[in-house]
């Protein structure tokens, strides 16, 4: 019998996504207006690339775009891109549709909530405050405090916090390779947030297909899905 669901947090709970590259759009333009003399499309590239490169939280990218681009590091410019950044994610970051009532209604069926994520500590916290979501998880875990997924580490921590078994639990994420495997590995169940798939380029993000021999328990076309499969 399930008690508790653990969810990945970007592109399960939230589009990181889209505001991704809503935010860094708005960035680019806003250093281009602030004294950038170089073309947006190649700004852009060199973004996609240092994100591919350090991972899509790595935050010193606008410092490294410019070293690449100018060959230092212009404030004017810098404090441009991060101002604009910042009023797109306070902005727009929302949940997908449906997350807010369930999650409601899984709490009142009486559900255990939780955050295993890789996202380091502070963002997954900025996340969920900015989404209005940080009261509804019984546990948090980032990479920070074991390992990132698909490590057993993480997964055995929630299940240590919940003081639950694997068999009472079940993993929902957007990522086969981390979320779903990593759940697997200690026979949790998982359900793939297909509708956080990537279907077009986006910068930082991978669009290609990797085939992962994995067996799905679940899958969730919308988030409303979930409270049909429990």
């Amino acid at each position: 019998m399930i008690k508790a669901i653990l969810f990945d947090l970007d592109n399960t709970l939230i589009d990181l996504r889209k505001l991704k590259q809503m935010a860094i759009e708005a960035s680019v333009a806003a250093m281009i207006g602030a004294g950038l003399k170089v073309k947006r499309d190649k700004v852009m590239k060199v973004i996609d690339n240092i994100y591919r490169d350090k991972g899509v939280e790595y935050q010193k990218v606008f410092d490294d775009t410019l070293k690449k681009l100018i060959g230092k590091v212009d404030y004017k410019i810098l404090a441009a891109g991060i101002s604009a950044y910042r009023k797109i994610k306070s902005a727009h970051l929302d949940p997908y549709p449906e997350v807010l009532p369930t999650l409601i209604k899984l709490i009142q069926k009486g559900y255990k909530l939780g955050i295993i994520s890789d996202a380091p500590k502070i963002q997954i916290w900025t996340r969920l405050c900015d989404a209005k979501l940080q009261h509804f998880f019984d546990v948090v875990i980032s990479a920070e405090d074991t390992q990132k997924k698909p490590s057993k580490l993480p997964f055995k921590l929630a299940l240590k916090t919940l003081k639950l078994n694997p068999s009472e639990v079940l993993m929902v994420g957007d990522s086969l390779e981390k979320d779903i495997i990593g759940a697997k590995k200690l026979g949790i169940k998982a359900a793939l947030a297909k509708y956080g798939e990537v279907k077009e380029h986006i910068v930082g993000f991978e669009n290609k297909k990797k085939k992962v021999n994995v067996k799905l328990d679940f899958t969730l076309n919308k988030f409303s899905d979930l409270l049909k499969i429990l």
